[in-house]
């Protein structure tokens, strides 16, 4: 179970290597996915609180990468925070996520990417449920829902 200090440890020192990766140019990009998409995964956009179409949902699923369809969260470390955002308490593993410190906007964050593409999904924060204490506030737009009766 990553921790806190984990994700310090990865956007200091360097992240998890992942199981592939996929680079493709901005043009590339914006030709296959909608406006709102591309701002937010590829310009590191935020879409505004409570908007987003997976804030309120609770499917059983995986929750993959809009981008290049990377698995990123499941549904049973989904959690209610309050937040407008959804929220989960753990990657379904350790080198789906990458870590970056974010400086923008007068503060310090650390943002979460997808570590297959590098699409910006939001921003982790240590003030989650335990046992891990970890909040990913991650933005609707930048995943899309695989539900577990889609494989049925």
């Amino acid at each position: 179970m990553l921790t806190w200090k984990d994700v310090m440890s990865f956007a200091v020192n360097g992240n998890p290597i992942p199981d592939k990766r996929i680079d493709k140019s901005e043009e590339a990009w914006q030709e296959e996915l909608t406006p709102e998409q591309f701002r937010i995964t590829r310009k590191k956009g935020t879409e505004h609180a409570h908007s987003g179409d997976l804030c309120t949902t609770y499917d059983e699923g995986k929750y993959n990468c809009v981008c290049c369809n990377a698995p990123l969260f499941d549904s049973t470390i989904k959690f209610s925070s309050g937040t407008g955002w959804p929220s989960f308490t753990q990657p379904i593993k350790e080198n789906a996520i990458k870590y970056e410190k974010d400086t923008t906007f007068g503060m310090v964050r650390v943002e979460v990417m997808c570590n297959v593409c590098d699409a910006h999904l939001g921003h982790i924060f240590p003030d989650g449920p335990e046992p891990s204490g970890l909040r990913y506030c991650i933005n609707s737009a930048s995943m899309v829902l695989e539900k577990e009766d889609d494989h049925e």
